[in-house]
């Protein structure tokens, strides 16, 4: 795989003519390999030569992908989880720029990136835990350099410019990719990562998911220029891509972290790109948005795309597809025994770790939550 880019060590040029030219059609400024039909196309900044092989495999990344989120959606209506966040139309924004990492790069995810997660090998199962209730993340961050889910909007933003710092201090030539959303994109964290980002020319990229919705919240009342052209007023180019065009997404991405490890710092990458399905399983987006654009966008649909193409060059053919279409239901099946087989937590452990040298406060509410526990064996006496 190579990837080519001059645009990525200068910033934005919003005036020129291809800008012009999409303002008047008003059609977003983006950054696209692979139209929505399937057919690869030329971008002046940014170009990608991947094999068959590697065509294929971001193809069946994103089907397995997507296949695990549905599953998980389906186990949380049945009761098996208590939440979930699903990724539903975003898979190519999540697996392009997942596969632009290097093992040595270090990720700071929200709570959707489920996509990411299985592109730095964690176990899709150990994502289900802490919506199951039974752990606090499920894995080990250090194993795969992918922090654990962040619940707090923006708060990893911080933590990865922090951690890029130190990266840098340290002399490794690795980098740091924080992602967020659209409605992350409004807090003061992000705003404060950016400032230090650009100061202490960090090696970080800030990846940006818009989905369109902050929950209820359309981007445009949160924003009176495009997500991308805030990096412009902190000092570090800013570059928007389709973000169901996994190829366009991997060339940005990888060119923005091999900028930032040869010490050019920071860049903001802004994956335009849509929910399909709902902020979380406790959300009905019904109530606010209309069902026209969805179908727009599932005209638009990543997966559907990238298969076009692989069609459309004679580079995958029905036994391929059939192939995965069993693996699918295999790692659904094994999602499904996994989450049903996993263990309740004991009941005592919410009280552990919470201050290093114990509470005598925590120490009067454990007491009281065992004596509570106790009563109901009493009951059955």
């Amino acid at each position: 795989m190579t990837v080519d880019s001059t645009a990525a060590r200068k910033s934005r040029r919003s005036g020129g003519k291809r800008a012009v030219a999409k303002k008047a059609t008003g059609e977003p400024e983006l950054v696209q390999l692979l139209t929505p039909e399937g057919e690869r196309v030329e971008h002046p900044d940014y170009s990608i030569d991947l094999s068959p092989e590697e065509l294929r495999g971001l193809y069946r990344d994103m089907v397995l992908t997507r296949r695990f989120d549905g599953e998980a959606t389906t186990l949380q209506r049945q009761g098996e989880l208590g939440l979930w966040a699903s990724l539903l139309g975003q898979e190519a924004a999540q697996i392009g720029s997942g596969r632009a990492t290097r093992d040595d790069d270090y990720v700071f995810p929200t709570y959707r990136e489920h996509g990411v997660a299985w592109c730095r090998g964690v176990d899709p199962t150990n994502l289900l835990g802490m919506f199951r209730g039974v752990n606090h993340g499920g894995w080990d961050p250090n194993e795969n350099n992918f922090h654990l889910y962040t619940i707090v909007i923006g708060s990893q933003a911080l933590h990865a410019t922090g951690y890029a710092m130190g990266v840098a201090k340290d002399g490794a030539d690795s980098a740091v990719i924080a992602y967020f959303g659209d409605g992350a994109s409004s807090q003061g964290d992000v705003a404060e990562a950016f400032t230090f980002a650009a100061v202490y020319n960090a090696p970080v990229v800030f990846f940006c998911q818009n989905n369109q919705w902050a929950i209820s919240e359309p981007t445009e009342k949160q924003t009176r220029v495009p997500l991308f052209q805030r990096a412009q007023g902190y000092g570090f180019p800013g570059v928007r891509v389709d973000g169901n065009d996994v190829l366009a997404v991997l060339a940005v991405t990888k060119a923005a972290l091999d900028r930032a490890r040869t010490g050019e710092g920071p860049m903001l990458i802004e994956a335009f790109t849509y929910r399909m399905g709902a902020h979380t399983t406790s959300d009905d987006p019904t109530r606010y948005r209309r069902d026209e654009e969805r179908e727009l966008w599932e005209a638009k649909d990543p997966i559907l795309r990238l298969r076009a193409h692989l069609e459309r060059e004679g580079l995958a053919d029905e036994e391929f597809f059939a192939g995965l279409e069993t693996e699918s239901d295999a790692l659904a099946k094994r999602v499904r025994d996994t989450v049903r087989a996993m263990p309740d937590p004991d009941h005592m452990a919410m009280f552990e770790h919470t201050y290093a040298d114990g509470h005598a406060l925590v120490d009067e509410e454990r007491a009281q939550f065992a004596a509570y526990q106790a009563s109901f064996a009493e009951e059955t006496n």
